[in-house]
């Protein structure tokens, strides 16, 4: 009786043995993690937050538009380009004038395309340059070449919606396309609304522009928000509206584990734990809630009380949303793109896991002992 009791006990004490070493969890532990820090011989400082460092890490990186994008002025609406169709109606003071039809006195030219080298070509008037000109000029121009081909000619130009000023317009709205410029869209917020509006969430669409060698991006809400942020359009524009692409991972015990997209231009880590369902009520430690990520120097040195940190550190910050403002703390300590929020497991799950194996192992234990024993 003893011998098999004896038997029992070792193996019990055997397989809860490996059954501590190796139970299953989500991640480190919270100790785990300070003795990762640099102050332990690690790679990453950990710094508990306070409203000293929610100051030094709110900086956002900020997108706007170049100086010259937003100092540039309105394209003129009447300046003619290359590439541009114009009207023409040439009126002749005789019956049977040299442009016009039999029987009438008016010749109408309803599209005349000024070429690449920014010409047009009038009968009897001969190659005429239209670019950079206004309607009424180019109507005088016209007049006075006419004027010793047939008396008092009566000349009336008028621009037509053509391409030589044009923006092209892609990716999140109603309709895409190449645009031309004209006097109710020379603004961004006027080209956009002329492609039927954004067609993505304007809470996270992202305006970019690309000018040449040179591109700005700002928010879309901004654009409303702030009315000095629109800028005025230029021929070959390019306009491309997309989805914001910052998430951050969101992993331990909360209510989900995955890479999380941001809702919103702005990202607390109170709502990026919403965002994913909140702590686990049954596996999470409030006191354990960590933000990982790769700090610029300038930050790190700002929270860190230093200056001479020159490359990008491994950074992990400690949120403790049980102390007195911890959830304040929590509320304005801002993520970032590329973020790793992760939330330990509370101390007595291990062991509500090791009392499980052990009372699993035990009854395992028992029943292999019967088993041997012919029971």
């Amino acid at each position: 009786m003893q011998t098999r009791g004896a038997r029992a006990v070792a193996l019990l004490a055997a397989l809860a043995t490996v059954s501590g070493c190796g139970l299953p969890r989500s991640g480190p532990t919270k100790r785990e993690i300070y003795q990762g820090s640099i102050q332990q011989q690690g790679d990453a400082f950990v710094v508990a937050v306070n409203d000293r460092v929610t100051r030094a890490t709110s900086a956002v990186p900020a997108i706007g538009f170049p100086k010259a994008f937003k100092t540039a002025g309105l394209v003129g609406s009447d300046t003619i380009r290359p590439g541009d169709v114009l009207g023409l109606t040439i009126y002749e003071n005789v019956d049977d004038g040299l442009l016009a039809r039999a029987g009438g006195n008016a010749a109408i030219v309803n599209e005349v395309q000024v070429d690449d080298a920014g010409f047009i070509f009038i009968p009897y008037a001969g190659r005429i340059r239209a670019a950079g000109n206004t309607p009424e000029r180019l109507r005088q121009i016209i007049t006075e070449k006419l004027d010793a081909q047939t008396p008092d000619p009566q000349v009336l130009v008028r621009r037509v919606a053509g391409d030589g000023a044009t923006v092209s317009v892609v990716g999140g709205v109603a309709g895409q396309g190449v645009y031309p410029i004209q006097r109710p869209n020379r603004t961004l917020t006027g080209m956009l609304a002329t492609a039927g509006g954004v067609s993505i969430p304007p809470e996270v669409a992202r305006i970019t522009v690309l000018r040449g060698g040179h591109s700005g991006e700002v928010w879309f809400q901004d654009l409303y928000d702030n009315p000095e942020v629109d800028i005025a359009l230029r021929n070959g524009d390019r306009i491309l509206i997309e989805r914001d692409t910052r998430a951050f991972t969101a992993l331990g015990a909360t209510g989900s584990q995955r890479r999380v997209p941001f809702e919103t231009q702005n990202l607390s880590a109170l709502e990026a734990i919403a965002q994913v369902g909140g702590l686990s009520s049954q596996l999470a430690d409030p006191t354990g809630v960590f933000v990982m990520r790769d700090e610029p120097p300038e930050i790190a040195n700002t929270v860190l009380g230093r200056s001479d940190l020159v490359s990008a550190q491994r950074m992990v910050y400690v949120l403790d949303l049980t102390s007195p403002n911890g959830m304040f703390l929590a509320r304005d300590f801002a993520i970032r793109d590329g973020d790793t929020v992760y939330v330990t497991e509370a101390p007595f799950v291990q062991w509500t896991k090791t009392l499980n194996a052990i009372t699993g192992t035990a009854s395992t234990a028992q029943t292999l002992d019967a088993i041997g024993n012919g029971d």
